[in-house]
C-alpha cells in the first residue's frame, strides 16, 4: 500500500500527538496565566481565552479563511481590544498555547524514527498559537530532526483542507505529489487537503473514507505493518 511512495507527510494532532486542545467550560485558564506572572482577574482571563477560541473556531471550517486564517493575537485583540504590544496579550497567547499543546507518546516518536529509515518525512500541522512550544516539543522528542520540512498554519495562515500547505512542504522537499502519501486522522482536513493537492492519503485513528488509499487504527499500527511486509 505504501512502499511505492518515497515520502510520507504527517498530520500531528490525533496522529502522533495526543491530549491537545484542552479547551472547554471546565478549564481554568487563569491557573497557567498566573503561573506566567499575569495579574488580570481569573474570570476575565477565562472569558478572554474562551472568546478567542470561539473567534477562531467559527472561522476554522469556513472556506474563505483557508488561506488567510487569522492569528491568535488578532483573535485576542479583536475580542478584547487589547493593545497589540501589551504584556497581557503575550501572556494570554502563551496561556492559550499551553492548553493547545499535547504530548507525543514515546512509542509514536519511535514509530516516526522507524519511518524515517525508509521514507522522507514532512509535517503538515494546523495549530492556532505561535509554533514555539511545538518546535521545542518536537525537537525534544526527536520528531522534528528526522523531518525535512514542516508547515505550521500559525506561520502561514493556511489551514487544511487548503492544498497549499501540502504543496509548500513538497516544494521545499522537491518531491512530486504522486510520490508522496499523507497520513492523518481527519477526512475533511487531511484527506480533503491531500486530495486537493493530488496526494494520496491513509487515514488513522478510526477515520474511514472510500477516497482514502487505506485506513489503519494508528500510526504505530501502520509502521508495524510496513515492518512486517519488509
Amino acid at each position: 500500500m505504501i512502499d511505492k511512495f518515497s515520502t510520507i507527510l504527517l498530520d500531528m494532532n490525533q496522529t502522533f500527538m495526543f491530549g491537545a486542545d484542552r479547551f472547554g467550560t471546565t478549564e481554568d485558564y487563569s491557573v497557567i496565566y498566573r503561573q506566567l506572572g499575569g495579574t488580570m482577574e481569573p474570570s476575565r482571563v477565562n472569558q478572554l481565552v474562551c472568546a478567542a477560541y470561539d473567534y477562531l473556531d467559527i472561522r476554522y471550517p469556513d472556506p474563505q479563511y483557508r488561506e488567510s486564517f487569522p492569528s491568535l493575537r488578532k483573535a485576542f485583540v479583536s475580542v478584547a481590544e487589547l493593545d497589540p504590544l501589551s504584556q497581557d496579550l503575550e501572556l494570554l497567547v502563551e496561556t492559550f498555547a499551553r492548553h493547545e499543546l499535547g504530548t507525543v507518546p514515546p512509542k509514536y516518536a519511535a514509530s516516526i524514527h522507524q519511518l524515517s529509515k525508509h521514507f522522507r518525512l514532512g509535517l503538515v500541522i494546523d495549530i492556532w498559537a505561535p509554533k514555539t512550544l511545538w518546535v521545542e516539543t518536537l525537537e525534544r522528542c526527536g520528531v522534528l530532526p528526522v523531518c525535512e520540512s514542516a508547515s505550521f498554519s500559525s506561520d502561514s495562515g493556511m489551514v487544511k483542507p487548503s492544498p497549499l500547505p501540502f504543496l509548500s512542504v513538497l516544494e521545499e522537499m522537491q518531491v512530486d505529489p504522486q510520490d508522496a502519501v499523507m497520513v492523518g486522522d481527519s477526512v475533511r482536513r487531511d484527506l480533503g487537503g491531500a486530495s486537493a493537492a493530488g496526494i494520496d492519503c491513509i487515514l488513522v485513528g478510526g477515520a474511514k473514507h472510500s477516497s482514502a488509499l487505506g485506513a489503519v487504527n494508528s500510526l504505530v499500527e501502520l509502521v508495524e505493518s510496513i515492518a512486517s511486509d519488509s
